[in-house]
């Protein structure tokens, strides 16, 4: 099993004839994937690795799953709309720098309809050794992931890799990856994610890879602390930030662009004290989260 995409997923990718949709399209093509179809207005009947291309995603007769997008920014917002008026059920934005009330309109729409977007700035979805989407998992990068049953989440595009990496390194191998971006405004995040997970039989345990600012892992903490029963998994999480709280940098911007912390929250203390009160098992240092996670599910922590 897996979360969000699997083996059968139907891929769209729109933005397939730029540099980065021809070398997402021939890696997703590599892991296995299914690209049925790209789209990029005034190319339509080229082909890029053997897929059909398209002026619209109404010209595309067969059935989609997931729309994988990776327009330029000033483009985003209409292509993500498109896909959502086709019903497409679920969208995974690679783009960066969309602007906040562009994202903020469509994740209105895309709720009317209970249509799921993973992003903005995703480094994509790798349900390994099924499928995969968006560039997660390509180049170099591809040897940190060997198929198993540990999920990871991670605000971190390039973390996901290396989470993934910790992970083979301690003998544990993944079962679906997601990068969810970490702009101020993103979609699916730890609290929807891990209620996925909660599902996925194959999945024994979670990773999660958190960042200062926003409350996505405060979200994910009340949201434990609330559940009429215990969450059933193990749930190892690593927060970075430490350099940052540790000598009170000012006026300097790090981090994603979500980094974003505002009073207590945000911090990554106060994530941290949040998360370890409602179970979570925290990570000191990012490389001990394998061992931790191997430890926790041979009952040893």
């Amino acid at each position: 099993m897996a979360i969000l995409i699997n083996e059968n997923t139907r891929f769209l990718i729109q933005g397939i004839t730029g540099k980065q949709g021809q070398r997402t399209c021939q890696e997703m093509l590599l892991a296995g994937s299914k690209v049925i179809a790209g789209v990029t207005p005034g190319k339509g009947g080229q082909e890029v690795e053997g897929v059909p291309v398209y002026n619209s995603i109404a010209e595309i007769s067969e059935k989609i799953d997931c729309s994988v997008i990776l327009v330029p920014p000033k483009f985003a917002k209409a292509a993500i709309l498109e896909v959502i008026n086709a019903n497409i059920p679920l969208i995974n934005i690679v783009t960066e720098n969309i602007p906040v009330h562009d994202m903020a309109y469509c994740f209105s729409k895309a709720k009317e309809k209970n249509i799921r977007i993973i992003g903005p700035t995703s480094a994509g979805i790798n349900s390994v050794g099924k499928s995969k989407c968006g560039p997660i998992g390509s180049g170099k990068s591809k040897v940190s992931f060997t198929p198993g049953n540990i999920g990871i989440i991670s605000r971190s595009g390039g973390m996901s890799s290396e989470t993934s990496l910790v992970l083979k390194q301690a003998g544990l191998g993944q079962s679906t990856v997601v990068s969810i971006g970490s702009d101020i405004l993103m979609g699916e995040s730890f609290k929807e994610l891990i209620q996925d997970f909660e599902k996925d039989e194959e999945t024994k345990g979670i990773v999660l890879f958190g960042e200062i600012g926003g409350t996505a892992e405060e979200d994910l903490a009340e949201y434990l602390k609330k559940r009429s029963t215990p969450y059933p998994k193990p749930i190892v999480a690593f927060i970075s930030g430490t350099f940052v709280e540790t000598y009170n940098i000012q006026n300097v911007s790090l981090g994603h662009a979500g980094a974003i912390i505002e009073g207590d929250k945000g911090t990554r203390k106060a994530k941290v004290k949040a998360l370890k009160e409602a179970g979570v098992l925290i990570a000191e240092v990012h490389h001990e989260v394998g061992d931790m996670m191997k430890k926790v599910l041979q009952n040893e922590l």
